[in-house]
């Protein structure tokens, strides 16, 4: 084959591609937009012509101008159009969701005998009044201070000497295109409040390069912890120049755990504390950067425990094989804005909390403690997770 056929070869490869992934698009946006559309404007609620065929113009010019906002956004890194289409994304996914409970509970009302336009207007109003306390709800809800969640997770090879071992893990911090040092900084407080041990970062830092997100990260830097501070990278590095992200958590001083581990020591006792690099590094082409449990424990003491760090719950499986002790993940999010989270958990075999995948291995999955995307957070709240390690209890 000469080099001209290649070249031309390869757009013909891509373009069916192409075409099924604009297809997909196409049909996901109609289906968001559509429901609403049809459950609001159309479907028996008789209103005047002129409303409906204003209401339909503004569906489908919204409609229309989501995918470019969200290209220009997130494809062009611009942080107006990020705002605009990820808060665009939430309003419809919750008028989408309610709009289809509303379609049900619209055959409630008609097998009770409400005819329309009043069952449809009902639906509108039921639909419209639910919608606009969820997204006031979870704005308010993503924007605050997450909470802090306690645990006490009992590792059955932990000595004596690091019982109580006050661990604190927070992850998916994105920050992004919204400003939010403010909150960063009030993040930090509640971590030093809190007297750790160990502060773990499990990942997705930010949505952004570190020169664009430079003043959220910066109380990072702030952090206490009496014996470590420990960081892994999540998916989103691999689209934020993961290297940046490393070297500037190196410079605030974190142990970036890139397959690497350290040890922390307490009453003569010692924890092995290691991280993976996140199931997707193989995939961003930088060299080296794939998770690598063997190299992550390399010349670690086999009978000693181990606390392991990797972003996503999925990677419990490298971690059982691996005989670790605890894993600490986030990326689910808890699914952040119900009811997402019937898809997270197609994915992951954990959504939130503490649950156990062997006999020896465990997995803390926190719901995270920023959002992506979407300034909501519903029926999936945001945490600071206070871990305190447990040895067993003497007969």
């Amino acid at each position: 084959m000469s080099v001209g056929e290649a070249v031309e070869s390869e757009p013909r490869r891509r373009s069916p591609r192409r075409a099924i992934f604009g297809f997909v698009v196409l049909a996901v946006v109609a289906l968001l937009f559509g429901v609403p559309m049809v459950t609001l404007l159309w479907s028996g609620n008789d209103w005047p012509l002129l409303v409906r065929v204003a209401g339909t113009a503004v569906f489908v010019l919204v409609a229309l101008g989501f995918p470019v906002l969200m290209f220009r956004g997130h494809g062009g890194h611009s942080d107006t159009a990020s705002t605009l289409a990820d808060t665009l994304l939430g309003v419809i996914w919750v008028l989408f969701t309610w709009s289809v409970l509303g379609q049900a509970f619209g055959l409630i009302l008609r097998l009770a005998g409400v005819a329309d336009p009043v069952r449809s207007r009902v639906v509108t109003a039921v639909v419209l009044l639910v919608a606009l306390v969820l997204l006031t709800w979870g704005y308010a809800e993503a924007m605050r201070v997450s909470r802090v969640r306690r645990a006490d997770v009992t590792i059955p090879r932990l000595g004596p000497g690091l019982d109580g071992l006050r661990v604190v893990l927070i992850t998916d911090t994105h920050y992004g295109p919204i400003d939010r040092s403010r909150w960063s900084r009030g993040v930090t407080e509640v971590i030093n409040s809190l007297d750790p041990d160990i502060v773990a970062h499990t990942g997705d830092i930010a949505d952004g390069e570190v020169h664009q997100r430079l003043s959220q990260a910066a109380p990072l830097g702030d952090v206490r912890a009496r014996h470590a501070r420990v960081y892994v990278t999540g998916n989103h590095e691999y689209y934020s120049g993961a290297l940046g992200w490393v070297e500037h958590m190196t410079s605030l001083g974190w142990d970036a755990l890139h397959n690497r581990h350290i040890t922390v020591t307490r009453g003569g006792d010692t924890l092995i504390v290691a991280g993976v690099d996140d199931r997707t590094a193989a995939g961003s082409g930088l060299p080296g950067h794939h998770a690598d449990h063997e190299a992550a424990l390399a010349g670690a003491d086999p009978s000693l425990p181990i606390l392991l760090l990797a972003h996503q719950p999925h990677q419990i499986t490298g971690a059982v094989q691996h005989g670790v002790d605890l894993q600490l993940s986030g990326h689910t999010h808890g699914g952040q804005m119900w009811p997402f989270h019937y898809l997270v958990r197609l994915d992951q075999p954990a959504l939130q909390g503490l649950s156990r995948h062997s006999e020896r291995t465990q997995l803390y999955t926190s719901r995270g403690t920023g959002f992506w995307g979407p300034p909501f957070r519903i029926f999936a709240p945001s945490e600071i997770t206070l871990l305190t390690l447990r040895s067993p209890q003497p007969a």
